[in-house]
Parts: C-alpha cells; sequence; structure tokens
C-alpha cells in the first residue's frame, strides 16, 4: 500500500511539473504540507515517504533516526547570527593601536601620488573641463544670435506659460562641432 502511494504521489509530481510547463498553476507552491493522522508532517527519505504502520517498520524507523541525528549538525541562520559581534565586522580592528599609523603612512603616500601626478598632467587633465565650460556657456546676449520664436500658452492652472522655440543643431553640425573639440585637444 505505501508503495502504490509513492507511485501516485510521483505521479501527481509529474502532472503539477507538466500543468506548470504549460504556463498554468504551480500547484507545488501553493499545496498544502501533507501531515498524517497525529497532525505531523510525513516523513520521507529521499523522496519516498512512509505511511501508517509503514513508520514503525524496524528497517524504517533506523532511517529516521538517523536523520535526527544528524540535524543538529546543521545551524540555523539565527544561531550563526548569535556568534556575530562588532569585531567580526572590523569595528575593533584599531584596538591594538597597530593599523592607525599603518593607515596614515599609506594615506600620506597616496596624497604625494596624487600631487605628482597633478603636477606632471595637471595641465592636460584640467584642459577638458575648460573646453566644457566653454560649450556649454550660455551669454546674455545669445538669444539675439538665433531665431528664437515664442509662444505663450494657458496651463491647466490658469496661468500663461512662455515656451520658447529653439533651432537644435543637425547631426552635421554635432559631427562638426565634436571634430573641432578633437583638433583642440590635439
Amino acid at each position: 500500500l505505501n508503495d502504490e502511494i509513492n507511485r501516485l504521489l510521483k505521479l501527481k509530481y509529474a502532472w503539477e511539473c507538466r500543468i506548470k510547463e504549460l504556463g498554468g498553476t504551480d500547484y507545488r507552491r501553493i499545496a498544502p504540507r501533507e501531515l498524517d493522522s497525529g497532525g505531523q508532517e510525513i516523513q520521507g527519505n529521499k523522496g519516498y515517504k512512509y505511511f501508517g504502520a509503514a513508520k514503525d517498520l524496524p528497517g524504517v524507523r533506523e532511517l529516521f533516526e538517523q536523520a535526527a541525528q544528524e540535524e543538529p549538525g546543521e545551524k540555523k541562520r539565527s544561531d550563526l547570527l548569535k556568534n556575530v559581534d562588532a569585531d567580526y565586522y572590523g569595528y575593533l580592528d584599531d584596538d591594538d593601536g597597530l593599523l592607525i599609523p599603518l593607515e596614515k603612512v599609506e594615506e600620506e603616500r597616496a596624497i604625494q601620488r596624487i600631487n605628482q601626478e597633478w603636477e606632471e598632467k595637471g595641465a592636460v587633465m584640467n584642459r577638458w573641463n575648460d573646453m566644457d565650460d566653454e560649450m556649454y556657456k550660455v551669454d546674455d546676449d545669445s538669444e539675439e544670435e538665433f531665431d528664437i520664436k515664442e509662444s505663450v500658452v494657458l496651463g491647466d492652472d490658469g496661468k500663461e506659460m512662455v515656451i520658447k522655440h529653439v533651432m537644435v543643431p543637425s547631426q552635421k553640425e554635432i559631427e562638426e562641432m565634436i571634430i573641432e573639440r578633437k583638433k583642440q585637444y590635439l
């Protein structure tokens, strides 16, 4: 009888997998736990479950005892986190006074390297920033150079809104500006 029940459970599992594969409901996720008459979850070993009097057979009882002995070796996440303290996260690393002087020396070296690199390449590194400032600079008189049209529209709240229609550069003009910028860089 136990073998027949397990065969039917495997068949049920196969159909549940097929239903999910075809885009149907995942019944394995929403299925309740299988409980015996005592209200405890049915125990099994490697996919094979034991029902009723089959749980009391000598070989089956030994399997359950082995499983019970193996469980204490597995620690829960909460048990693992009980031993975690500030030292684990590295907050107490500098209590002995060795780390701070080493960090200070390394910080001074890093500052010297950055200053030396700036002295060697500072003008080149800063040139891009100067070009960006010039490219996006807007003069107060720049509106006169472009053909800007204004429209006055009533907004949803009843207030007037001024919309300025500005000519956007074409793809060719943008490419020319990029080429000019690269020429300046060289």
